[in-house]
């Protein structure tokens, strides 16, 4: 297929067939920022009020730098990968400190952002800066792969370096802006993972997967590793109207959020053994009545964690041995903490988030 057919296609799809979305009505940069690390791995229908409340709450790229990092990961709680959240705030202090505010206008400049690969710099250049970089993501994978029968692995470094030269052959030096786009909206509204509508589609006649029948197998993609399951008990320790709770600070998941008193496992346990375990190594004694919530599911990428909570009250007087970095917080203040999606499930469905 010719190189500017195809270009000038899905850019007139696109001018006819677009979302009205916020972040399209802008070439802020700040905001082009916002809204891409926003939308990694998250649909849009789900990123669209996290980029509302951010750009309402912090209106500028020097707001969010000021910003206390508990309130971001707060406003960010819900969209999972919170090193994203962590990396936007880092990225912002640096544009304040190193910029003076003002972000990079180059494709190669913005790479050098905490944070900033090589999809949300090009993102950044061509929609804010008009640089003909191509962006290509799991949409464009798909488009490409399909439309001129690609199949090289797409997260192999072999299939990401081919599909990255194509990209930019097809982007139009003119209007790079509409050009990303364009692919980007054409992946995720009409050839979409599973039953694109290849009889209607704009590229039916040309399309290499259409003719030989291989929309289910392209794009192609290496098999990831299996999940590995983890098995966390929490004690939840009730005083009054007070949780006990800490800061996660470990090289591990939900760094900088609030969890409650853990026990990892490698395979499932019993609640009573759990508590005989606990009464001996733990700051105090917990009756063996400790109530134990149903298990819960939470998957994350290469990841599944099933949880059980043990809820245990106790009062003043039996608490002693407390390390510095647990504390009770009262139920108005753990619904300001920034918590894993796991735990506010918990909180909410003992009604616990006030």
């Amino acid at each position: 297929m010719d190189k500017r057919y195809f270009s000038d296609k899905v850019v007139k799809w696109y001018e006819e067939n677009k979302r009205d979305l916020p972040w399209r009505d802008t070439k802020d940069p700040y905001k082009v920022w916002l809204s891409e690390i926003i939308l990694q791995q998250t649909r849009v229908i789900q990123g669209l009020p996290y980029y509302l409340k951010f750009v309402e709450r912090f209106p500028t790229v020097q707001a969010l730098a000021a910003a206390a990092e508990q309130e971001v990961l707060r406003l960010w709680q819900g969209l999972g990968y919170y090193t994203r959240a962590r990396n936007l705030h880092a990225c912002a202090k640096e544009v304040v400190s190193r910029y003076q505010g003002v972000f990079p206008k180059t494709f190669e400049e913005l790479k050098k952002l905490r944070g900033v690969g090589d999809y949300t710099a090009a993102a950044i250049a061509s929609f804010s800066f008009q640089e003909p970089v191509a962006v290509v993501d799991g949409n464009v994978f798909r488009v490409l792969s399909r439309v001129f029968g690609i199949d090289k692995e797409i997260n192999s470094p072999e299939g990401r370096k081919m599909f990255t030269l194509l990209a930019n052959e097809l982007i139009s030096r003119k209007h790079p802006d509409r050009y990303n786009q364009a692919v980007m909206e054409f992946g995720a509204l009409f050839c979409t993972p599973k039953n694109p509508d290849c009889p209607s589609c704009i590229f039916k006649a040309t399309c290499f997967a259409v003719q030989h029948d291989m929309q289910a197998v392209l794009p192609v993609k290496a098999k990831a590793k299996a999940a590995r399951k983890r098995y966390f008990y929490y004690f939840v320790f009730q005083q009054g109207k007070s949780l006990l709770m800490k800061k996660r600070e470990a090289k591990d998941i939900w760094h900088g959020l609030y969890d409650f008193y853990l026990v990892e496992k490698s395979k499932p346990v019993k609640t009573e053994k759990l508590i005989q375990e606990f009464n001996t190594s733990g700051p105090w004694v917990v009756e063996e009545d400790g109530e134990a919530s149903e298990q819960y599911k939470h998957v994350l990428s290469h990841q599944i964690i099933l949880s059980k909570f043990i809820l245990v009250r106790i009062d003043a007087k039996s608490v002693n041995g407390l390390t510095k970095d647990m504390k009770f917080y009262s139920l108005k203040k753990i619904a300001d903490l920034p918590k894993p999606v796991l735990i506010s499930r918990f909180l909410a469905d003992r009604d616990l988030l006030k």
